[in-house]
C-alpha cells in the first residue's frame, strides 16, 4: 500500500523520488529512539547534521494491519471502509515525498508548508482514485469529511493546533478552487493547478493555497 500511494503521488505530480519510504520505515522502539511523541499512528522523523538530512517514517502497527486487507483490493474499496486508515498513510507518505523533494531542491520546509501539501495530497489522492460518473459529488463529500468534519487531539500544544488548523484552512482554500476544474471534469487543468502549487516553495505556496475564489 505505501508503495501505491508513493507511485500514486508521484504521478499526480509527475516527479520521479527515487527514495522509497516503505523503505524508511521504522518500528515503534526504533521510532521512540528518533524522537518520536507516540502521539500519532503516522509521523516522520527528520535529523539534519552537517548539511545531511536523514528521514525515517513511522506508521503504527495497529494502522498497518488495519489497511493489510486491503493490500490488494481497488482503493476506492479502500476509501469507502476505511477512509481514515488510508489518509494517515498517505499523510505520512506524502510528508516523505515532499520533504525527499525539497532535499533534491536545496531549500528549507517550514511544518505548515509540509502540513498544508499533505492535506492537498490527502483530497488529490482520494478524488481521482474515484474520478468519472459521479465525482462531483464525491469531491464535495470528501472536501467536507477532509476539511469540515475534523477535530484536533486535546494533547495538542496551542502551537501544533494553530499549525494543524491554519494547514486545514489553506488546503481547504485551494481545493475549492479547484472544485471548478471537477464539475467541468477538466483532468488536465486540475493535474496543471496541482503540479504548478506543489512547486511553489515556502511563503509563495502558502500565499497560493491561501487565495480565496
Amino acid at each position: 500500500m505505501i508503495n501505491r500511494v508513493q507511485d500514486h503521488l508521484e504521478a499526480i505530480y509527475g516527479l520521479t523520488c527515487e527514495a522509497r519510504a516503505e523503505l524508511f520505515l521504522v518500528d515503534s522502539e526504533a521510532a521512540v529512539l528518533l524522537g518520536s511523541t507516540g502521539r500519532s499512528e503516522e509521523e516522520l522523523l527528520v535529523r539534519e547534521e552537517d548539511g545531511a538530512v536523514e528521514m525515517a517514517l513511522y506508521l503504527a502497527p495497529a494502522l498497518l494491519r488495519r489497511l493489510e486487507p486491503y493490500e490488494g483490493a481497488p482503493v476506492h474499496a479502500l476509501m469507502e471502509r476505511e477512509l481514515d486508515g488510508f489518509c494517515q498513510l498517505a499523510e505520512g507518505v506524502s510528508h516523505f515525498v515532499y520533504l525527499a523533494h525539497t532535499v533534491t531542491q536545496e531549500r528549507t520546509v517550514s511544518l505548515l508548508e509540509l502540513e498544508a501539501q499533505a492535506e492537498v495530497d490527502k483530497f488529490a489522492l482520494c478524488l481521482l482514485h474515484r474520478w468519472g460518473a459521479g465525482v462531483r459529488e464525491w469531491a464535495e463529500e470528501l472536501r467536507s469529511r477532509l476539511f469540515d468534519r475534523v477535530s484536533y487531539r486535546t494533547r495538542l500544544s496551542e502551537e501544533e493546533r494553530w499549525r494543524y488548523q491554519e494547514a486545514n484552512r489553506l488546503s481547504r482554500n485551494f481545493c475549492s478552487r479547484l472544485m471548478g476544474h471537477v464539475a467541468s471534469r477538466r483532468l488536465e487543468r486540475l493535474l496543471s493547478d496541482l503540479r504548478y502549487a506543489y512547486r511553489l516553495g515556502a511563503e509563495a505556496k502558502l500565499r497560493h493555497f491561501a487565495q480565496v475564489s
